[in-house]
């Protein structure tokens, strides 16, 4: 059995992500610090990618003051934990392939040293030497202990309800190692 590792790019990589509340939504980017995919037998097998919580950005906010405070607000204990949790990570735990390009991926997330096990649709293009995996992931907040805002822990928000899942879409770009 033939095994190969593709070793992610993070200059080449983003991670955008959204977080819905009532009376609307917020955008930004967070950085890959490293991770890889495994192949056997030419088909996914597994991989991992850890990401960087401290490179969190906001990019629908213009105002410098109000992005500098909602940047640390998410680097808060009510969020991220930035300063004692600098990264989250992902650990592939099984792969089913549903046609040549398009795989639904299993694995374990940590966020805030809290894991829980997820599954999301990866769409995977490679060749030789490189190869491009995208996909949106869809995550609930409140299993990783980030209440703040949440209906299902405080009552009578109104319009200041923060919806528990925020979402990430990841176009990674990674190479042969």
């Amino acid at each position: 059995m033939e095994t190969k590792n593709f070793k992610i790019s993070n200059t080449e990589s983003q991670v955008n992500w959204i977080g819905k509340k009532v009376t609307g939504q917020h955008n930004g980017t967070i950085n890959i610090e490293n991770g890889n995919f495994t192949f056997s037998n030419d088909e996914l097998s597994g991989g991992n990618v850890v990401i960087d919580t401290t490179s969190i950005l906001i990019l629908d906010v213009t105002d410098s003051a109000t992005n500098q405070q909602f940047a640390g607000h998410l680097a808060s204990d009510d969020f991220f934990s930035t300063d004692k949790f600098k990264t989250a990570s992902l650990d592939i735990t099984a792969v089913s392939k549903q046609s040549s390009s398009a795989y639904f991926i299993e694995g374990n997330l940590t966020i805030k040293a809290i894991t829980h096990p997820i599954g999301f649709n990866l769409e995977v293009k490679k060749n030789e030497n490189d190869l491009k995996a995208s996909g949106k992931i869809i995550i609930d907040r409140t299993k990783y202990d980030m209440k703040f805002r949440s209906g299902n822990f405080f009552t009578n928000l109104g319009d200041t309800l923060i919806y528990n899942e925020f979402e990430l879409d990841v176009n990674l770009t990674a190479k042969l190692a």
